[in-house]
């Protein structure tokens, strides 16, 4: 359900989880701040990682292995380069130029070095320094770049720009550090382009563990016209004050790696590609900071993210780390589909929404126009910046089959245009300022386990509007001011749903089954003035029994987001006793909005 109210609770608690070290979290909000009591016994609520973890440059190494194809004319080491031009840059006005190939000529202009080749197999190596200079090249045959510690300031363009549309295989040579910087205005030749600090019109092959330093003061940091590869050893740091961080036409496929990109631009992405985006190793951290704009060629707004794909998104390995502060700033944006496959996923943002006359664009967690597909990844998302700040959206369907899930955001959880289908995995969706989980269409849980977390009435625990909700398998727990109630025809898991008038964070309230022996126990993360309690979960039989306590002691046991399984309980004292004799009963519940339809 959407509402427009001021935030009126938040988490702080202690724990810490981070892509690095960074300041303790701090609330964006300042009123009302509620902190879990721990509760008597046991494993305590805390949900202090998801509220706590932290997002920071991190530059640290990575132990990765890899495995190269033999038949993939994208890594290096499947082709050969037997010529080598060595260009050394000699401080401000001079470069100088050591070995000869036919068929290539080098121009030297100060420290500005113009390479044109029409031959095959060319390596060119740059090391030193230049505060005035530049490396350019014009060929139609696939070259190999060394960065063999060279650092190039061009004044009046691009540092590196390849007019080249073959493969450019750029080798960060071990142990070096490199930088390279462009000017605050770009003075570009008619007919050509020049898009970023390092720029190419054809692919670049990224290897090596040495370093690189990109800093982008008028365009992009890194641009290519076709795709980007990044591989293990890869160590990027990319700085922007004016546009996006990294940059492809065609794809970004990073296998590993080191990559680290901070962009303050208005609207800046710190990884975007106008096709596809694959993560399949290494860790990419973003942090953007620039706030909306409005886009005149599309006629809308548009706000930074971490990552942005006009594509599918894909990650099956490795770490994301993002973080957005600007206004209407994301972590990642996606328009076509959305696989997480695997690896781990952070995100924070803590922007408003951005406004430009009737148009907006709001801060978003993870955001998809096409289906999202969570299939085994280790998510987190925190989003606290007001209404509409959702912490994963999707316009189309959303699919929950495994991984870990976890979800704090001021406005909804997790919410879907279209059907959310849970099969398996472990969520827990937490609302600061709404629902849990809300779909706009149906809602059907078979599996996994599954807390949603909202605010008082109005607003929900699981919200499916009037359409159909069902449960067949799975452990489900949904509080909040009410709940979508499951379809009676289609649930064939018993559901129990109990209203009361007070619960007090920390508490935990336990489930005994038809013998009285435990089922879980679920450690209160709010406070509520009143609440609508929905569970439903393997040991709940029709026609047996089932009794539901507060103040419960709770001993050992596996806890997930405060749900407590395999636990000693004791004491504590009785919510509601109730006799399932039918697949959803009630006690002390109005249904207000119940679920409808036939199961889809």
């Amino acid at each position: 359900m959407k509402t427009t109210r001021h935030l009126i609770t938040a988490l702080l608690v202690a724990g810490l989880l981070s892509c690095a070290e960074e300041s303790p979290f701090e609330p964006d909000f300042n009123q009302n701040n509620e902190v879990p009591s721990t509760p008597s016994g046991g494993s305590t609520a805390s949900i202090g990682e998801l509220t706590s973890f932290t997002i920071a440059v991190d530059s640290t190494a990575l132990n990765e292995s890899e495995t190269i194809d033999s038949s993939d004319e994208d890594y290096i080491e499947n082709n050969t380069f037997d010529n080598e031009i060595k260009i050394t840059f000699n401080g401000t006005q001079d470069a100088t130029v050591s070995g000869e190939v036919t068929g290539v000529s080098v121009a030297v202009s100060c420290g500005h070095v113009t390479v044109v080749s029409t031959v095959k197999g060319v390596r060119y190596t740059l090391s030193g320094t230049t505060s005035d200079g530049s490396f350019k090249l014009y060929g139609e045959s696939k070259y190999a770049l060394r960065l063999n510690g060279v650092n190039i300031t061009n004044p009046t363009g691009a540092a590196i720009n390849s007019q080249c549309k073959k493969r450019g295989y750029i080798e960060l040579a071990d142990g070096t550090w490199n930088t390279l910087q462009d000017g605050s205005s770009y003075d570009t030749p008619a007919d050509e382009d020049m898009k970023a600090t390092l720029f190419s019109e054809g692919k670049l092959l990224f290897s090596g563990s040495g370093h690189l330093k990109v800093l982008a003061n008028s365009k992009g940091g890194i641009t290519s016209d076709d795709y980007i590869l990044f591989r293990p050893g890869n160590n990027i740091y990319v700085k922007n004050t004016a546009s996006n961080g990294i940059k492809a036409n065609d794809a970004i496929l990073m296998r590993g790696g080191i990559i680290n990109v901070e962009c303050s631009g208005v609207a800046a992405k710190g990884m975007k590609s106008e096709g596809i985006i694959q993560i399949d190793g290494g860790r990419f951290t973003a942090i953007t900071t620039g706030t909306g704009e409005w886009d005149s060629d599309d006629n809308d707004v548009n706000g930074s993210a971490g990552i942005k794909c006009d594509s599918t998104f894909t990650i099956s390995g490795g770490t994301l780390c993002l973080k957005s502060t600007g206004q209407g700033g994301k972590g990642i944006s996606c328009d076509q589909a959305m696989h997480f496959d695997g690896g781990t996923v952070k995100v924070i943002t803590t922007g408003m929404v951005y406004s430009y006359g009737r148009y907006s664009t709001s801060p978003k967690g993870i955001k998809g126009d096409g289906d999202i597909y969570l299939a085994g990844s280790d998510i987190m998302v925190r989003t606290t910046g007001g209404e509409n700040s959702e912490g994963i959206e999707s316009k189309g369907k959303l699919y929950i089959t495994d991984g870990k899930v976890q979800v704090y955001a001021c406005d909804d959880a997790i919410n879907a245009k279209g059907n959310i289908a849970i099969s398996g995995g472990q969520v827990f969706a937490y609302a600061t300022n709404n629902d849990g989980i809300d779909s706009n269409s149906n809602i059907a849980i078979s599996g996994g386990t599954v807390l949603a977390c909202g605010t008082t009435s109005p607003d929900e625990g699981i919200d499916c509007d009037q359409n159909t909700f069902t449960i067949t398998g799975g452990t489900v727990l949904g509080i909040g001011g009410t709940t979508s109630t499951p379809s009676t025809s289609d649930t064939t898991q018993p559901v129990a749903i109990v209203g009361g008038s007070s619960l007090t964070s920390g508490t935990y309230i336990a489930l005994a089954g038809n013998d009285d022996s435990n089922i879980l126990a679920f450690a209160v993360p709010r406070s509520y003035s009143s609440y609508t309690l929905l569970v439903s979960a393997p040991g709940m039989t029709k026609g047996g029994k089932c009794t539901l306590t507060t103040g419960a002691t709770v001993s050992g046991g596996s806890n997930f987001g405060g749900l407590v399984t395999g636990a000693s309980v004791t004491g504590g004292s009785t919510l509601a006793s109730l006799t399932l004799s039918n697949m959803i009963t009630t006690y002390n519940f109005t249904n207000t909005q119940p679920g409808g339809g036939r199961h889809w």
